[in-house]
């Protein structure tokens, strides 16, 4: 039976290997349910948003989100998709023309990923900004983490429009393991020391014969018992994955006071409201002259139509 909207966490017992199997229907539906994208553009859009998940759940998350950008110079400008510590999802993305007879390199052309780690505090992002590298978002995340995370990573994804699957295999360093304890810890604890000089090769050779039929199509427990049915493998409560917009008029008025009194009172005298769209939920925000006074409330003044302070 296929289970969907879920991420499910596996370790190969006695070695230092672990992995994550995402499947998204729902969540990668209503993420984009707002966005005329053209197929190929949510094909990357689903894989990077499993991507997205399949990395959020080996990081030490404790709050907070991280996001993925692909940056392209391309046709494809942008591709962003942000998943936080509770495993709620949400992407957009930019683009221009017709991208219907371009692989996945020609949409970008040259450009940057960038990962970020937002921890939605106030306190201080992490941010990793590397040239793309690679011809599909598995091998441009294959060489992220190979780089700047020096962890040995393999990813296997794949999106047909309606729904995306994935699967992701880390090796460790060998002193490293996995905790019985909490899931939703890190998995880093369990002594690994038994010998399988082996077992890294030989599971991502069997890792290597997974279809895009069965990423999307099967459930983790089947998919594992198929690929890995000789392997000695401890499979993890799953997690329910969400899609989960963050905006709210709260933190467009934050944005907006960012920007002060003054730019306010021009785009007021100018357009006599401001409309902001989140770019990926799609809900607009409107302010009037009375929005900005309340916004600026211990600050200015209307005078007119102009604020002043």
């Amino acid at each position: 039976m296929h289970i969907s909207d879920q991420l499910h966490r596996f370790i190969f017992q006695s070695t230092p290997i672990r992995g994550n199997i995402v499947q998204l229907d729902n969540s990668f539906v209503q993420s984009l349910q707002h966005h005329d994208f053209p197929p190929k553009l949510r094909q990357a859009l689903g894989e990077l948003m499993v991507a997205g998940t399949l990395l959020a759940a080996t990081l030490k998350l404790q709050g907070g989100a991280l996001i993925l950008q692909v940056q392209g110079k391309g046709p494809l400008k942008l591709l962003v998709v942000e998943c936080t510590a509770n495993l709620g999802i949400r992407a957009t993305a930019k683009w221009e023309g017709d991208l219907s007879a371009m692989d996945f390199s020609e949409m970008v052309s040259d450009g940057h990923f960038v990962i970020t780690l937002d921890p939605k505090d106030g306190g201080q992002s992490y941010q990793g900004i590397v040239p793309l590298e690679g011809g599909s978002v598995a091998e441009i995340l294959e060489n992220y983490m190979q780089r700047s995370e020096q962890i040995e990573t393999r990813i296997w994804l794949n999106c047909d429009g309606k729904r995306a699957g994935g699967m992701l295999l880390q090796k460790l360093p060998d002193t490293g393991g996995f905790s019985d304890a909490e899931i939703n810890q890190p998995l880093d604890t369990l002594d690994t020391q038994a010998g399988d000089a082996d077992a890294w090769n030989r599971i991502n050779v069997l890792a290597d014969t997974v279809t895009d039929e069965e990423l999307l199509g099967l459930s983790a427990r089947t998919l594992l018992r198929r690929l890995f049915h000789e392997e000695d493998i401890r499979l993890f409560p799953e997690q329910d994955i969400r899609f989960q917009c963050t905006c709210s008029r709260e933190s467009v008025g934050n944005m907006l006071r960012m920007l002060g009194p003054d730019e306010v009172a021009d785009i007021l005298a100018e357009q006599h409201n401001i409309d902001i769209n989140c770019d990926f939920c799609n809900t607009e925000y409107h302010f009037d002259q009375v929005d900005a006074e309340q916004l600026f409330s211990s600050e200015i003044v209307i005078a007119g139509n102009q604020i002043r302070h």
